[in-house]
């Protein structure tokens, strides 16, 4: 009798060692949730991590305190090109995305749409077993036969057009037209905040993926206008002078977003197993424009101001804005915070882009690499190991205007300053000499044009542009 409750025993544990055994292997062979916040024209150094002191922004701190902050990011100058190049890991031109995508999924004729043979970091994830999901912003083409659903997401909730009113979803240049989608049908939810309504769903989304791994690309329309914070936010700001307060109830509102969304990871325990990108598609804007016509299709009256009252953002040292080619265009913050794997509270100085986080995504799910041109680079040896940048050049396209950057050097042709008169750098819109040849490391950088010190140095930077457009030209969709 002793020797069979010996034995039963030892086949006990025996099952229990076998079964911790399993389960340390599932955990260690377990993918990644991956969470991408995507923040709209919020600007260089906009995060109190990043210097900016006079701005709340606990949650965003909370991602830079517990991963890697990059000092050298580089998205795109307007919306479109930045979306596409986060999602495909491809210049936008690979795309076709050269100029502003369709905005009306009701315009009787289709226009310029990402086409479907672009293979999305959500498509390669859900071909990975992940569950996959966009909440708000699309701008890659409303047409109903090309967005999210159609390019990888099983979920959608959000608008396809450039942005919104937050309380009547309606976006509001020219005419305006109603633009809130769930997945393929249109939703009137008139008078709730659309930033809220779509963080729920996120965290909805969370909560019903918790035992699967997931992919979840939350595109903010915020700090973009117009700007229509969380009223909690007003009077935590009331202390700075406009445009700057108005800005800044905005950016606190999204990083309160970002916050709800990483307390529910932590709710569930699966912060540690979680790779969550943050970055701005683009610089802050300083556009300023009001409704100009009566019975506008929102509801809201004649002279209604919606924009960013002339720019509330801050670049330091860099000049510049959203749709322009200098730093304060370009330049914007990027955290990646993976604490299951990545070091905390470290900073990268190295030159990266939007189009890194495609790859450096696949290589830390296992998931291998679309059979096309992919531009990023894959960011796991610059995190692990502080590897120098890939990315020797630049290159930069947007209707009529280009740049590249090659070390110090930056030439931009075509170039609008867009810099905005509330800036430490005062300056109107205007048309840049061209060629521009800007020295990215003097004291005031882009302030002065080499370009007639250093012809042969043009010369050379605008071969190398000659190039790159006959690549990314190589294979343009078969619509444009």
């Amino acid at each position: 009798m002793k020797d069979c409750r010996f034995l039963s025993f030892r086949l006990a544990s025996l099952l229990c060692w076998l079964f911790l055994l399993g389960a340390c292997s599932l955990q260690e062979n377990k993918k990644p949730n991956v969470i991408i916040f995507f923040t709209d024209d919020q600007g260089t150094l906009d995060a109190g991590c990043y210097g900016a002191d006079d701005l709340f922004t606990p949650n965003i701190d909370r991602l830079g305190s517990t991963g890697i902050r990059f000092t050298k990011a580089y998205s795109h100058t307007v919306c479109c090109p930045s979306r596409a190049a986060l999602l495909t890991g491809r210049h936008p031109q690979r795309s076709g995305i050269r100029d502003w995508t369709q905005n009306n999924p009701h315009d009787l004729e289709k226009g310029r749409n990402m086409p479907l043979d672009e293979v999305t970091i959500a498509e390669v994830l859900k071909d990975n077993g992940y569950r996959t999901a966009l909440f708000g912003k699309w701008h890659l083409g409303a047409s109903l036969e090309n967005g999210p659903l159609e390019q990888g997401f099983d979920a959608f909730f959000g608008h396809r057009s450039g942005f919104i009113d937050n309380y009547v979803h309606y976006f509001l240049h020219g005419k305006g037209f109603h633009d809130l989608w769930f997945d393929n049908k249109e939703v009137f939810l008139a008078g709730t905040y659309f930033p809220s309504l779509m963080t729920e769903k996120a965290v909805d989304f969370i909560d019903a993926s918790k035992n699967d791994p997931f992919f979840l690309y939350m595109a903010f329309n915020l700090p973009h206008y117009p700007e229509q914070p969380d009223s909690v936010f007003v009077a935590k700001n009331a202390g700075l002078e406009e445009p700057r307060r108005s800005y800044a109830t905005v950016v606190s509102t999204v990083d309160n977003l970002i916050g709800q969304v990483i307390d529910k990871l932590e709710a569930l325990n699966l912060r540690e197993d979680t790779l969550i990108i943050f970055m701005s598609d683009n610089g802050h804007s300083t556009e300023e424009t009001f409704i100009r016509i009566d019975e506008h299709s929102s509801g809201l009256p004649k002279g209604t101001n919606y924009c960013a009252n002339g720019g509330g953002g801050y670049t330091g040292k860099w000049r510049g804005a959203k749709g322009g080619f200098l730093e304060g265009g370009i330049r914007v913050p990027a955290i990646i915070s993976y604490p299951g794997r990545f070091s905390r509270n470290e900073t990268r100085d190295q030159t990266i882009s939007v189009m890194d986080f495609f790859p450096t995504i696949c290589e830390l799910v296992g998931a291998s690499l679309p059979d096309r041109p992919i531009d990023g680079k894959s960011l796991v040896p610059i995190i692990e190991s502080n590897a120098p940048s890939k990315h020797e050049l630049l290159f930069f396209e947007w209707r009529n205007q280009w740049a590249v950057t090659d070390g110090k050097w930056k030439l931009i042709l075509n170039g609008r300053d867009t810099t905005g008169e509330f800036s430490p750098h005062p300056q109107k819109e205007e048309k840049m000499e061209s060629p521009y040849l800007a020295n990215l490391e003097d004291e005031h950088p882009e302030e002065k044009n080499y370009a007639v010190e250093y012809p042969e140095l043009v010369d050379r930077m605008k071969a190398l542009l000659d190039e790159w457009e006959e690549d990314v030209n190589s294979h343009l969709p078969s619509d444009e």
